[in-house]
């Protein structure tokens, strides 16, 4: 059972000015190697990981709080190289609120120009 959506559209260019003390407090070691590896295209993949964290957050319901911080969602990549999420702290327990202890996270990524979106489905599985 579908229990959340959320969906999010960023610009590229944003993150093109953002110091490495700014970058380092919004997105992961693993997600800033990531976008460090194909440094051509840097910013869209760090573009693509907010929208992902937002989609995400939207998804749950909670937006940005006190009690979830930037690192609570990540974005990883599994060994087919396709993106998953991984959450922790407040976004872990948000997740558990919302759908107990077994839930799934679809997550597809997309980006066009300058522009990156993410969309995210939160399965209640039973």
């Amino acid at each position: 059972m579908i229990i959340g959506i959320g969906i999010d559209l960023v610009e590229c260019n944003r993150f093109l000015d953002w110091s490495a003390f700014k970058k380092q407090r919004v997105f992961t070691k693993k997600e800033l190697e990531y976008a460090d590896d194909d440094n051509a295209n840097a910013e869209k993949h760090l573009a693509n990981c907010w929208a992902a964290r937002e989609a995400c957050l939207k998804a749950l319901g909670t937006g940005f709080s006190d009690d979830i911080a930037f690192s609570d969602v990540s974005v990883v990549h599994n060994d087919n190289g396709a993106p998953e999420l991984l959450l922790a702290g407040g976004a872990k327990v948000a997740l558990k609120e919302l759908a107990g202890t077994n839930a799934r996270l679809h997550l597809s990524i997309t980006d066009q120009g300058e522009y990156s979106a993410a969309f995210v489905v939160i399965e209640k599985l039973d």
